[in-house]
């Protein structure tokens, strides 16, 4: 092996380095790029010059990648520049490609030689392959030169008449990088894009738009005449194209339509599948009913338009593509549509990290503001153990939007579990979501409470921290808000807090509790002395924060207990006196003359209402809270910062432009009626826009109508689709017990009317449209009694179905009575429901003398409370009440049954009394009574209907429709009527019991009056609030247990009145922390009653 000491002169490299051959195939260490940095090599690249010089193509393409690789790794190749703007005019294409690329490079570096090649890519830009013509183009724009933007602009005037689609893609390209080189030649790029706005090709719309969004976005009026065009294109533009298109759209709907959120926009809206002829007609029909009233939005045909074209675009792979639909949607579509996002949105999380983080930013922006939308979904953004930490937040964020009193004990178990996550970061958040859920749903404060302070014995340190310092903020708000708790409850958190003064070492934990101590000082006379000791001593070794706090509490300690605390408070104000940070100096001198002055001024006077005044309460929301300022989607958004370039949203205008800008192409359609008579007459009306397909008739060829109707039988092949999809899943929502051959005639009659294909189509998305205007349309509509599929059944089966149906109604007159309805907890005489009946076997069999050793009540007779539905004055005569019946309903057990009296005050009879709109929330379902045909004046009547709470106490909103009015009325079931009775034993109840603590107990005290201390009363008084049934126990037991289940869900709810003299403790056991809350407050309520 010779030496491999570098040389001066000659080659430059070792004598053991053969020369390079030229021939390309010699090794990396013959190549320049890869020699040493040191040599001095004055012939170098000598063999790509010779190759480049060569006639072989193959040595010039060669010599051209070996080029291109130096570039790549930052190797300085401009003395190759000469020799490479020679091979501009080889014939070879993959070599001219390279050397575009390289000049591309180097020509801003080597303006004086650049220009020489400028008429070589002059003459290529008339070449009969496209690809070369792009290619001229596509380097001549990217030549930073000012001298040739004359030539730049001639060249992208003759590409954008190009015939080749390609071409004039490259020009649109080519308009941003000329205005940033030359801005004054402005007005005559506005004019080329003018021309490009025009282009009928998916291939430069897309590009098209981006050169008017770097240009001139101020320009709208260049977008009137192209918006429909635009809107039927968007569906085959490549995605890139896409994302443009969408993002210039939202602002244009922004500026040209006004909002469809406006009141009453949300009821009177078109449809999203609804035709515009049949809008029409409903608005005619509309206008002639509600003449007297203010005229109701009507959405923008042009502004449907958009989103109908948009909403396929849900379905794209891409989600940059997605994501651009959803920010349109957010910003300018109707709320009741904008859900339509939500499970196209859920379907990008499963994508990478990087998308998983842009999405759920967007997401977190969007619940803040519309939380109906994902809480389908809430599963979705559970947590899993593979996750980076960025996601895992966002995830919390967002559950913690979604938390409302029907899912909050789910969420809260969710969040149970990552408390005990390895990930501190994470851990720590978790804490603080439990205390924004406490913050936002009174009814389990006290709850997440109790959870906290158990969690201030974790192991962990940094959950300690955390959980003190949200408790702080609890303690706050309770003390500040409605939900005041009393003196002790307060006492014993604040004392057990002061004892791990000395074992927390976390700043703002430690700042937390001294705070607290000081500001409840008054509550703890005994503790809060003993404790500022204990932080004058270290007072030196604590942070700042701490320091601040010690200064605070010795401050608020010498206002209330001047006596024990006066020498603490001085001694460390003389500390701080000294301390290194001005901050707590300024703090103590401030603080010395406000609390120990030498003369007392006019402040000294009132230090104690200075320092002890009582705080706002801390303010728990979303760090998403304020970012809906910024447009979803952006760079902004994520940063929550403006950025450069960014342009706010603009705001919806009070009253819409003219909307005939959009109509240029209206006149068009005359002359192109007689042609297409026979197709008009078979055919309905096409997926785009008259206008559109008028100018695409005229001025299109033959093969582009050809295509033309292929895109739009796609199109409109993919609405049918999306129809099915979307009255699929309306069929697998609904309850499995309520009938569903509302939606059987379509799919039988579609296979009967083969040979009209379209007349059919026709029909579906008519059936699917009104589906989708009404959800209780299908609810209100009875099964046809007359279908092909009752026709084959035989006639035995009917009569059973008839004799079940009359056995239902039976049974229900027998749990009935002729005074009044009785509640399941009791009977009237010696009738007894399913329930008490077993409940009653029970004790037989337990026990040999069940009654003489029970402290079972015997059957009484519960009143039931009667509501006010629609009061006579406010119903024009018309009045209703209602009362739950504690029955099980015929329609559904997962129903309230409900009766209904209605009563005619009025001077006229009423006629055709039912049930009209209904506005619910998700997993609610009326059953609708019988319509009433006639109702006589004085007269009066009760029927019966049913609700599914869905185990929540959210009214359920419906209107009551006579043939001349509508009233809009609402019932909110109590707590106690979404429960069924339970049948129970005593030790069945202790381990159910024993399974559901923590979180899932709720308990309170209550003093009872004298004259309702004894067990009747007791029992009374709970089966009055809620529909239970009593737990049998021993006689000289003085706990009373009653046991039930959700009427939806059938989850266990477990109720214990522990009595003591005058004095009873009430236990309430539950999964659902909102129901166990407010069960145990109705019956401290009743129970507290004289």
């Amino acid at each position: 092996m010779t030496s491999n000491s570098f040389q001066l002169g000659g080659t430059g490299f070792g004598n053991d380095k053969a020369p390079s051959t030229g021939s390309g195939e010699g090794d990396f260490t013959n190549d320049p790029a890869s020699s040493g940095f040191f040599s001095e090599n004055f012939k170098r690249h000598e063999d790509l010059k010779a190759m480049l010089d060569g006639n072989k193509d193959n040595l010039k393409l060669d010599a051209m990648k070996r080029i291109i690789g130096m570039v790549a790794k930052g190797k300085d190749a401009s003395d190759l520049f000469p020799a490479v703007v020679k091979n501009v005019v080889s014939k070879n294409l993959e070599v001219k490609k390279l050397v575009y690329v390289y000049l591309t490079r180097y020509a801003e570096e080597q303006q004086d030689l650049a220009l020489l090649s400028i008429s070589t890519f002059q003459r290529a830009l008339k070449d009969p392959n496209q690809l070369i013509r792009a290619s001229a183009l596509r380097v001549l724009s990217s030549i930073r030169v000012l001298m040739i933007s004359p030539i730049m602009m001639l060249a992208i005037k003759e590409a954008v008449m190009d015939m080749s689609p390609y071409v004039r893609k490259t020009a649109a390209h080519a308009i941003p990088k000329l205005y940033s080189l030359d801005p004054e030649s402005k007005e005559q790029l506005v004019e080329v894009i003018e021309k490009l706005l025009g282009d009928k090709t998916t291939l430069v719309a897309g590009s098209a738009i981006q050169a008017f969004e770097e240009v001139c976005p101020e320009r709208i009026d260049l977008i009137h005449k192209n918006y429909r065009k635009l809107c039927n294109l968007l569906v085959d533009v490549e995605e890139w194209g896409q994302v443009v298109i969408v993002g210039m759209m939202t602002r244009y709907a922004r500026t040209q339509f006004v909002s469809p959120n406006q009141e009453g926009a949300g009821e009177d809206g078109k449809n999203f599948y609804e035709s515009e002829e049949d809008e029409d007609e409903k608005e005619e029909t509309e206008e002639n009913e509600d003449e007297p009233k203010k005229k109701p939005y009507i959405m923008d045909s042009d502004h449907r338009l958009l989103l109908r074209q948009t909403k396929p675009l849900l379905n794209s792979r891409n989600a940059a593509v997605v994501m651009s639909v959803a920010q349109l949607y957010h910003h300018c579509a109707p709320k009741s549509e904008v859900g339509v996002v939500a499970k196209a949105l859920i379907r990008l999380l499963r994508g990478h990290k990087e998308v998983q983080y842009i999405v759920l930013s967007n997401i977190a922006t969007m619940t803040v503001a519309r939380r109906d939308m994902f809480e389908a979904y809430l599963k979705s953004f559970y947590i899993r153990s593979s996750d980076p930490t960025h996601i895992k937040l966002l995830k919390l964020e967002i559950l913690t939007s979604l938390a409302t009193e029907t899912n909050i004990s789910v969420i809260l178990r969710e969040l149970q579990t990552y408390v005990t996550s390895t990930d501190k970061e994470f851990a720590a958040a978790t804490i603080q979501a439990i205390g924004r859920c406490a913050s936002n749903i009174a009814e389990i404060t006290d709850t997440c409470l109790s959870g906290l302070v158990h969690l201030m014995s974790n192991r962990d340190e940094s959950v300690v921290a955390e959980s003190v310092v949200v408790i702080k903020k609890l303690l706050q708000m309770q003390s500040t808000g409605k939900g005041r708790k009393t003196t002790t409850e307060h006492k014993d958190i604040i004392t057990h807090m002061a004892k791990m003064v000395d074992e927390i070492t976390v700043p703002m934990a430690r700042a937390s509790i001294l705070w607290l101590i000081g500001e409840y000082s008054e509550r703890v006379p005994k503790i809060a002395p003993d404790v500022l000791r204990k932080m004058a001593k270290s007072f030196i070794d604590e942070e700042d924060i701490v320091k601040l706090q010690i200064l605070n509490l010795a401050a608020k300690m010498c206002i209330t207990n001047s006596k024990q605390t006066r020498l603490l408070c001085q001694y460390v104000f003389n500390l701080a006196k000294y301390d290194q940070n001005y901050d707590i100096r300024d703090r103590s001198r401030f603080l010395r003359q406000l609390i120990l002055p030498a003369e007392k001024g006019p402040l000294a006077k009132h230090a104690k209402k200075i320092l002890l005044a009582s705080k706002p309460a801390p303010v728990l929301q979303s760090k998403f809270e304020d970012r809906d300022q910024y447009q979803l989607g952006t760079l902004s958004h994520i940063l929550n910062n403006k950025t450069t370039g960014y342009k706010d949203l603009p705001e919806w205008p009070e009253e819409a432009p003219d909307p005939s800008v959009r109509n240029v192409e209206i006149p068009v359609p005359e002359v192109t009626t007689k042609k297409s008579e026979r197709k008009k007459a078979t055919k309905d009306k096409s997926f785009y826009s008259e206008s559109e397909s008028s100018s695409e008739d005229e001025d299109s060829d033959e093969e582009s109508d050809d295509s033309d109707e292929d895109e739009e039988s796609e199109e409109e092949s993919e609405e049918e689709s999306d129809d099915e999809d979307e009255s699929e899943d309306e069929e697998e929502s609904e309850d499995s017990d309520i009938p569903q051959k509302n939606n059987a005639p379509p799919k039988q009659s579609a296979p009967k009317k083969a040979p009209k294909v379209e007349k059919s189509e026709s029909e579906e998305e008519e059936s699917s449209s009104e589906e989708e205007s009404s959800s209780e349309e299908s609810e209100e509509e009875k099964p046809p009694p007359k279908s092909k599929a009752s026709k084959k059944k035989p006639a035995k089966e009917t009569k059973a179905a008839n004799q079940n149906n009359t056995d239902l109604l039976l049974d229900i007159d027998l749990f009935g009575s002729s005074n009044g309805v009785t509640s399941s907890g009791g009977t009237q005489g010696s009738i007894l429901t399913p329930s008490m009946a077993s409940a009653m076997s029970n004790l037989t069999i337990s026990g040999a003398s069940s009654t003489s050793s029970s402290n079972f009540v015997q059957p009484m007779n519960i009143p039931l409370k009667s509501y006010d539905l629609l009061n006579r004055m406010t119903g024009n005569g018309l009045g209703i009440t209602y009362k739950f019946t504690r029955t099980i309903s015929v329609f559904s057990p997962k129903m309230v049954s409900i009766e209904l009296t209605l009563t005619n005050h009025g001077e006229s009879p009423l006629s055709g009394i039912k049930v009209g709109k209904k506005t619910l929330q998700p997993g609610m379902e009326i059953q609708d009574f019988p319509e009433i045909a006639s109702l006589g004046t004085g007269a009066s009547t009760s029927v019966l209907m049913a609700i599914n709470f869905n185990d929540t106490t959210q009214p359920a909103k419906f209107e009551i429709c006579t043939l001349e009015q509508t009233f809009k009325v609402s019932i909110t079931a109590p707590v106690g009527e979404l429960l069924q009775p339970h049948t129970m034993g005593l030790q069945d109840f202790t381990q159910q019991q024993g399974k559901l603590k923590g979180m899932t107990e709720n308990t309170g005290k209550v003093t009872l009056p004298k004259e309702k201390s004894d067990a009747k009363s007791v029992v009374t008084n709970v089966l009055t609030v809620a529909n239970m049934l009593q737990v049998p126990s021993s006689e000289s037991d003085t706990v009373y247990r009653f046991a039930a289940k959700t009427m939806s869900e059938g989850v266990l709810v477990l109720v214990s009145v522990s009595v003591n003299e005058e004095s009873a403790n009430i236990v309430v056991n539950c999964e659902k922390m909102v129901i166990g809350t407010m069960l145990l407050k109705d019956l401290k309520s009743l129970l507290a009653k004289s």
